[in-house]
């Protein structure tokens, strides 16, 4: 592990802290859910602005995989070529009206089904590595 990604993995635990309650638990659980579907995967912290000075957690192989931001009410997780990926178990449940981004909210008390999200993960990660 480079500095950099230990200094995203930190950055991305403070911001689980920060948020804390049920979004940070689900946060924590996704991360633990991509990180373990493919050994490329690099986290990273994206797209800092005034408004969002923690910017955004990212993972990445070969191209961006997922981003989560934390919102009022969810926990969103956005695939920017969701629409390329196949999703049997319907996993996907917002923005999908646009041509290549997906995402799934994740609410309070929802059960993350690691295996499908897993699997769409690994289908981002072979996505991006075609190009």
């Amino acid at each position: 592990m480079t500095a950099e990604d230990a200094s995203a993995a930190g950055q991305i635990d403070a911001i689980i802290s920060s948020v804390g309650g049920w979004r940070a638990e689900t946060l924590a659980e996704i991360r633990r859910v991509i990180a373990s579907a493919d050994a490329g995967i690099v986290e990273q912290i994206k797209w800092r602005k005034p408004s969002k000075p923690e910017g955004v957690a990212t993972w990445v192989s070969d191209g961006n995989i997922c981003m989560a931001d934390i919102l009022k009410a969810a926990v969103r997780l956005t695939f920017p070529q969701g629409a390329r990926l196949e999703d049997p178990t319907k996993l996907f449940n917002s923005r999908l009206d646009g041509k290549l981004i997906r995402a799934i909210d994740f609410f309070e008390d929802a059960r993350i089904d690691a295996d499908a999200l897993s699997r769409l993960v690994q289908q981002a990660v072979v996505v991006n590595r075609k190009g």
